[in-house]
């Protein structure tokens, strides 16, 4: 059961242009009010009811939903058995079984001395 008097359209339009044009003044409440000759109570009273309203009336927020996710795990660089860290700083990753001979080549080619 409401409570209180009806709600009058023509004053809840008003109150609202009100607030807008308050909101664009960039004045605080206290000179807005006093430079449009209403009282400050009368504002924050109608701010409150307004906003009240607007929360009643606003949507209700989308359902969420859920995608499934298939994970695969697949070796990273990072499962590599060993790391070199090279001299300017780069980091070599080597697999279980690289042929020891062909790295020996990529680190002379990379760090520019046989080893």
């Amino acid at each position: 059961m409401p409570h209180g008097h009806p709600r009058d359209p023509r004053k809840e339009r008003y109150w609202r242009r009100l607030l807008q044009r308050w909101q664009r003044s960039g004045l605080a409440i206290r000179a807005f009010c006093r430079q449009q000759g209403c009282s400050e109570a009368s504002f924050h009273a109608w701010r409150r009811t307004l906003a009240q309203r607007d929360r009643q009336t606003a949507p209700a927020p989308a359902p969420v939903t859920f995608v499934p996710l298939h994970v695969q795990h697949q070796p990273a660089a990072t499962d590599a058995t060993l790391e070199l860290l090279l001299t300017n700083g780069r980091r070599l990753r080597i697999s279980p079984g690289y042929p020891v001979t062909l790295l020996a080549q990529v680190l002379v080619v990379l760090e520019g001395t046989p080893c």
